[in-house]
């Protein structure tokens, strides 16, 4: 009886110590993305006003080391930080970039630390790049308008068409060639590309939408964003982005788990 009773103190002490690290790097994650973040986008945006964003590469590790929640919530907080810094709308904010963050970040942290069911995998990627193809690519088949003179874009449809679907071979490329020359990061490369698929969806879509409401001389968007550059923001988003995520990530992940061999999830794995 003192010998179960022993174990589920120490227990108790262990998820109690797990819960103040979470809330720790929590705060760590959402400090580093707000201020390397605002430190590293040069002042750079592009369609939809999304700015150039090396910083992602901060909340995939903390995703990957600590676990979706963390990676997931400190994304969360630190891009609303940042935003209020630079464009002050917190419904924007809240709206497109901290459900974007929150969701992609969460999905890839998810996966990183999971053993992948290769079966589902794949039939959830192919499925997963249809949805998104069809959900970004339809508003411009039905409503084919030109994105000229915004942003300094001028494509037609098919230009847009032809930019999306290139994106999303790249992605699957890239979860293709991870598999085979490193397979030990092969389920940081496939959430990766999913996390970040779903983040650039949503801010899309969402800043899309937010600009046929909220637009005007004195609001963020001076005038509503055409249809036509949906798939042209989610390309900007994760084109821009995945090349940090996977070049940088790997290795600042192994270092950390060289310097702190506890971080590795070792025996935690699911499988999905």
């Amino acid at each position: 009886m003192k010998k179960d009773t022993k174990v589920q103190k120490n227990s108790k002490v262990s998820e109690a110590k797990a819960k103040t690290l979470s809330i720790a790097m929590v705060t760590v994650c959402a400090a580093l993305y707000a201020f390397i973040g605002r430190l590293t986008d040069l002042s750079i945006t592009g369609p939809g006003g999304v700015a150039f964003w090396p910083a992602v590469v901060i909340p995939a590790v903390f995703s990957t080391l600590f676990g979706p929640w963390v990676g997931g919530a400190g994304a969360a907080i630190g891009i609303f930080i940042r935003d209020m810094l630079f464009h002050g709308d917190a419904l924007l904010s809240l709206s497109a970039g901290v459900t974007a963050n929150f969701i992609g970040f969460f999905i890839l942290g998810y996966i990183a630390r999971s053993t992948l069911n290769w079966e589902k995998v794949i039939v959830s990627a192919v499925i997963g790049s249809m949805i998104v193809i069809i959900g970004l690519l339809m508003p411009t088949v039905l409503l084919p308008i030109e994105s000229q003179a915004y942003f300094n874009f001028k494509l037609s449809s098919s230009e847009i068409t032809l930019l999306f679907v290139a994106t999303v071979v790249l992605s699957l490329l890239i979860i293709a060639v991870f598999s085979k020359l490193w397979p030990s990061w092969r389920n940081y490369a496939v959430g990766s590309v999913m996390g970040l698929s779903a983040g650039s969806t949503i801010i899309a879509v969402v800043v899309w939408a937010y600009s046929q409401i909220f637009f005007g001389p004195a609001a963020y968007f001076r005038q509503p964003i055409p249809c036509s550059l949906i798939p042209v923001i989610f390309v900007w988003t994760f084109a821009t982005e995945i090349p940090f995520i996977v070049i940088l990530g790997p290795p600042i992940i192994k270092a950390c788990y060289k310097a702190f061999p506890f971080l590795k999830p070792q025996g935690e794995r699911k499988v999905i």
